[in-house]
């Protein structure tokens, strides 16, 4: 196996987590804009759902309108299911796009600097709308590379996303790690070029699928030294 040279990690629910305005209750008030009483506490249950009805474009090309129609499911689930929650979800997908609009896990800053004193690249992947590298101003986040479905035209699983932030890079698939929450999008899209990859399962979305809990366990899983 070659050594270990780049991590690339996603960024929604890996490094990141959204803020209240994307939340529960951030959607109950987006809501009532619109004329929709929603109840945030069907709000885990409505993406759940949503999730597992999220389908990609046939040739995974970046396709805002997925994203504005898995926010219209979460939206009938939380009992929108009147005639704006179309709307009402398009507001809430361009929300998506603005960098205050998230908060770091408090695990983010400290495995990436520790990634970063031992010597190697780091990169972020994300299939989303939002300008990377604002992202990356906004929160302080030191990498690489920041590369956006948006931007490169294709989306996780496709390989030509994970080949482009690696050739920036210069790392070969085999020297490189992914780290992310999407067990087809990031784990087995980056297998699937050679490269090696760790779920990130804070949710606990896989029961039975061997994962790690959050990033502080990123760096042993890697077999890299501890501090010190």
């Amino acid at each position: 196996m070659s050594a270990l040279e780049a991590v690339l990690f996603d960024v929604d629910y890996t490094i990141v987590k959204p803020g209240p305005d994307l939340g529960p209750e951030g959607y109950r008030r987006l809501g009532r804009r619109f004329g929709l009483e929603l109840e945030p506490a069907r709000y885990h249950e409505a993406r759940v759902a949503a999730l597992a009805e999220l389908e990609h474009h046939p040739e995974l090309d970046h396709d805002e309108e997925v994203w504005v129609l898995f926010t219209e499911r979460i939206i009938r689930g939380m009992g929108g299911a009147a005639e704006r929650a179309y709307e009402c979800a398009a507001e809430m997908t361009r929300a998506w796009e603005h960098a205050h609009n998230f908060d770091l896990f408090e695990d983010a800053l400290p495995v990436l600097e520790e990634l970063r004193r031992l010597g190697l690249k780091l990169g972020l992947v994300s299939n989303t709308s939002r300008d990377l590298d604002g992202f990356v101003s906004h929160h302080g986040l030191d990498v690489d590379v920041a590369l956006s479905s948006r931007a490169h035209g294709k989306t996780k699983p496709h390989p030509t996303i994970f080949r482009a932030a690696l050739e920036h890079l210069d790392v070969a698939p085999e020297a490189a790690a992914m780290v992310g929450d999407s067990l087809e999008d990031d784990i087995e899209g980056a297998r699937a070029l050679g490269m090696r990859a760790f779920l990130v399962d804070r949710e606990g979305r896989y029961p039975g699928v061997a994962g790690l809990r959050d990033l502080y366990s990123l760096p042993a899983a890697l077999g890299l030294p501890r501090p010190g």
